[in-house]
């Protein structure tokens, strides 16, 4: 009987299961201690920015990086609509309307100019965008530079989804240390894991502040427990951090094997006219969280996926718009169709540091004659 193959499994080993036990025995098993301090400076220190708040999620994360820019009721956020639903549900959680933007179709990333367009009708027409949230895609930073001119240009703030990018970095310059934040995701299936987590990283020392606060139920510091806001159950445990620090002195041997297997895809793809692997020949420096294939022709992905699976190895299609789904049906967007082309025509396959090298073969060796017949 053959062990199912994964897309992204956690990759954590004797490494961790030391940490754990080490933060265990400390007797620091309730929320906060010294390992979140020291997670939250490790974490600010590898991407080069002055805070980092530990928080349960990378949807929390982003939830408090908007409140903290100033996001609120009658506000606009413009995001990417290639994307998870995260992302959108972050803006509904601060109590603003998202608006989507389409992708450059060779990234999946935001579109700088679509951005552009959009910011300028939102303009005319009166509404008060309060962010720009764009998105790094599948271990990809978008084109934040260019993104942050247009953002300034209108006087908004940006805070980058970088949930998926942990590692990578674009003109030397690291994920999670562009705009106003950034906010990192340490689920389960990520670069790195802490099982559940997230953090939000800024320069701002008074956002930082405030979504430190705000975390851990608002409570101001009276002895006796004082809230004049509502707050929220937003912290990382203590526990939790110990297995992040751990993880994080891995992550440049996690990413190198990351690449190596997305190297084996490449080799492979490359003798297969009509498909292509997501993010080849662009000039970035992307951490290869996951690999995703991209078909000319959308008819051929379905059955590519169907054989995979049928040999117990687990494949995804590529992100469904935000602007397709039921939730956000009425939601305004500036859609090309590049985000839905992605989404009919990509699948990602199994892409962890964790795979072994009798697994990548065994994903190879099914994988060869279905692109090839389909």
């Amino acid at each position: 009987m053959t062990t199912r193959i994964n897309l992204s499994a956690p990759d954590v080993g004797q490494l961790e299961r030391d940490a754990v036990d080490a933060a265990l025995r400390s007797g620091w098993v309730a929320p906060l201690g010294p390992e979140v301090d020291a997670f939250e400076r490790d974490i600010a220190d590898r991407v080069g920015v002055a805070h980092g708040v530990a928080l349960s999620s990378g949807t929390a994360a982003l939830h408090l990086g908007l409140r903290g820019l100033g996001v609120c009721p009658g506000t606009t956020v413009v995001t990417s609509t290639f994307t998870f639903a995260a992302t959108a549900n972050a803006v509904v959680h601060a109590g603003a309307r998202p608006f989507f933007v389409d992708s450059d179709p060779q990234t999946g990333n935001m579109c700088p100019d679509l951005l552009d367009e959009a910011m300028s009708g939102l303009h005319a027409a009166g509404r008060r965008v309060s962010a720009v949230l764009p998105v790094d895609i599948y271990g990809q930073v978008a084109d934040l530079e260019r993104i942050q001119g247009i953002a300034d240009r209108y006087e908004v703030p940006v805070l980058c989804d970088s949930a998926e990018s942990l590692g990578a970095s674009l003109g030397g310059r690291a994920a999670g240390s562009f705009g106003r934040a950034s906010a990192v995701s340490f689920n389960g299936n990520k670069i790195m894991t802490t099982s559940g987590g997230g953090m939000l990283l800024t320069d701002d020392l008074e956002l930082a502040d405030d979504a430190r606060r705000v975390a851990s139920q608002a409570k101001l510091p009276f002895a006796h427990y004082e809230h004049a806001e509502i707050g929220y159950n937003y912290r990382l445990s203590n526990v939790l951090a110990a297995l992040g620090r751990a993880q994080l002195t891995r992550l440049d041997e996690m990413i190198a094997r990351r690449r190596a297997v997305r190297d084996e895809y490449r080799a492979l793809v490359r003798g297969v006219e009509g498909v292509r692997v997501l993010h080849d020949g662009i000039d970035a420096d992307d951490n290869a969280w996951l690999t995703s294939i991209v078909f000319d022709d959308a008819e051929k992905a379905a059955p590519v996926g169907r054989a995979l699976a049928a040999a117990d190895i687990e494949t995804r299609r590529l992100w469904k718009p935000m602007h397709l789904q039921p939730v956000f049906s009425d939601a305004g967007r500036l859609a090309t169709g590049a985000g839905e082309r992605l989404f009919d025509h990509g699948l990602t396959l199994p892409s962890g540091s964790a795979l072994s090298d009798g697994e990548i073969e065994r994903v190879l060796t099914v994988l060869r004659p279905a692109l090839t017949s389909a």
